[in-house]
């Protein structure tokens, strides 16, 4: 029952916040909802963080089961467990909400009530998403997130928030149509081939399909889970959503949301259809080197500060996809990593441009300079967090994409170093913008009286610079329950043992371990 506990708290609390905040918007029980709303998230973080002192590091199986008939006559369960791939995304799910609340304490003031309640509705469905073993559940919990999502954005977003919450809502939901006809089919074909079906996981992993549903099968999840992440190009609704959206909506929508895209990716679509992924990999590969380039140029020439980070987002998840492309233990454990740590960063640069927006009401880049005369905690803690965006060794960043990079080296030297300009283009965008925000002399007299951290983003602050620095300096106590899972899908989908797959002694044209591969690579799709 502890997974349930931990999934479903937020909702309870988000219930509890309802009943608190009485009838209608009542200003007076503002400090009481959002105080609730804080509690809630602070004893699910704490239930996560116990979760990851129970579980057992060497082992590759799901943990914390639990399994209870749903819709038997369909095979249909409420079938949840944790594995290495899923523990630290709950825990980051866990340690970003209480922060994004934290971030909207000054700057929401319409419909606290509401705006609490669907934050603590969100964090539950992102969480279901994670522990699902289910596929119908799975799918339940991943269209779960989109409507708090489209309410954080339309309701209390900026200018052309409508705009951007409907563009979100469309460009999600065609993606999850897709992967919920693919889910369907996988059933029916798990019903032909045993005569009952069934939306389990584990069932569906050794289910054997021809290489033309698999390839059907791949593409309809792949779609849905590269729009979520977003890859290029399908990205253009992110920029938007994250400009609209406000504080709040930014961590989460960076920090969690768009990892389940690249969750996705590694759970359902590689490992189900093993084939099809390895011949599509080095398209999606193509892809994720261009969207590395692309967001780093785009957001090397962006005013507003919102809009470069959420560039910088569609940059720094490319590595993630090409990490898994290559689909051996480094790139596929420095994919992992680099999940958490994008989750850490960026969520700290939207906290880092909402205090900014809070204290000028605006956010382009031109109306600042010279802060670190005025607020010199702000700059320190700023400086931090941009030295663990642009993975300067020691920050958590360097991990994960020296690991990725090492992966694809393995996979592809093109690939990997192409790949490799991102990080110089990430320095070049990152300190740029930082120097222009932070030094030189004050030249808009607005800037003068600004205030430095106060006590509340010092709260915030302050676990972010430390996770970002502890995930950088010690990362085996992160990766080390990740190994384990992370070998299992590699085995799967390569169909050999970590050591052969790393030391490719084939050319590459002819390391598929599948012969399957190669006959649709000669396009022999029966």
């Amino acid at each position: 029952m502890m997974l349930s506990l931990i999934v479903f708290l937020p909702l309870a609390g988000a219930l509890l916040v309802l009943i608190a905040g009485g009838r209608g918007d009542r200003p007076d029980r503002e400090p009481l909802v959002r105080t609730l709303a804080l509690a809630a998230s602070l004893v699910t973080f704490a239930g996560t963080l116990y979760m990851w002192y129970r579980f057992d590091p060497t082992s590759a199986a799901y943990q914390f089961e639990e399994r209870y008939s749903w819709m038997p006559n369909f095979g249909i369960q409420y079938y949840i467990g944790v594995d290495g791939i899923s523990l630290l995304l709950i825990v980051l799910t866990g340690f970003l909400t209480p922060l994004a609340l934290l971030s909207s304490w000054e700057s929401v003031h319409k419909s606290v009530k509401a705006f609490s309640f669907f934050i603590l509705a969100l964090e539950t469905a992102m969480l279901g998403v994670f522990v699902s073993i289910d596929l119908f559940l799975f799918y339940v919990f991943w269209d779960a997130v989109l409507i708090p999502m489209y309410f954080l954005i339309g309701v209390w977003g900026y200018e052309r928030r409508v705009y951007a919450a409907i563009k979100f809502i469309l460009y999600t939901m065609a993606g999850s149509v897709l992967m919920l006809l693919a889910i369907i089919g996988l059933a029916a074909a798990h019903s032909t081939a045993t005569g009952a079906a069934s939306f389990n996981l584990i069932d569906l992993y050794g289910l054997t399909l021809s290489p033309r549903k698999e390839f059907w099968f791949f593409l309809a999840f792949t779609l849905a889970f590269v729009i979520k992440v977003p890859l290029f190009p399908f990205h253009t609704w992110l920029p938007d959503a994250h400009v609209e959206a406000p504080t709040a909506g930014s961590i989460i929508l960076a920090g969690v949301m768009l990892k389940m895209g690249t969750y996705g990716l590694l759970r359902l679509a590689f490992p189900l259809f093993p084939t099809a992924a390895l011949y599509f990999a080095p398209i999606i590969a193509v892809l994720a080197v261009v969207g590395i380039t692309y967001g780093a140029l785009v957001a090397m020439v962006q005013p507003d500060l919102k809009k470069l980070v959420a560039y910088s987002s569609v940059s720094h998840l490319g590595f993630v996809v090409l990490g898994l492309c290559a689909m051996n233990v480094q790139g596929v454990h420095g994919a992992l990593y680099q999940m958490l740590n994008h989750g850490v960063s960026t969520g700290g640069l939207f906290m880092i441009v909402g205090m900014l927006s809070d204290r000028r009401h605006t956010r382009l880049i031109a109306e600042f300079g010279g802060l670190e005369a005025v607020m010199p905690k702000f700059v320190a803690a700023f400086l931090l967090v941009t030295l663990s965006s642009i993975a300067l060794p020691g920050m958590n960043g360097f991990v994960g994409e020296f690991l990725i990079l090492l992966g694809a080296f393995r996979w592809n030297a093109t690939f990997a170093t192409f790949a490799a300009s991102g990080v110089i283009l990430s320095a070049v965008y990152m300190l740029w913008m930082f120097q222009r925000v932070n030094y030189g002399s004050v030249t808009n007299d607005k800037n003068r009286g600004l205030r430095d951290l106060t006590p509340r983003e010092w709260a915030m602050m302050v676990p972010t610079v430390a996770m970002a620095v502890i995930m950088g300096v010690v990362p085996v106590v992160f990766m080390r329950p990740m190994e384990p899972a992370v070998t299992r899908v590699v085995e799967r989908v390569t169909g050999r043992q970590p050591a052969q797959v790393n030391a490719h002694p084939l050319p590459r044209e002819t390391r598929s371990p599948r012969p399957e591969a190669q006959r649709l690579r000669r396009g022999e799709v029966r």
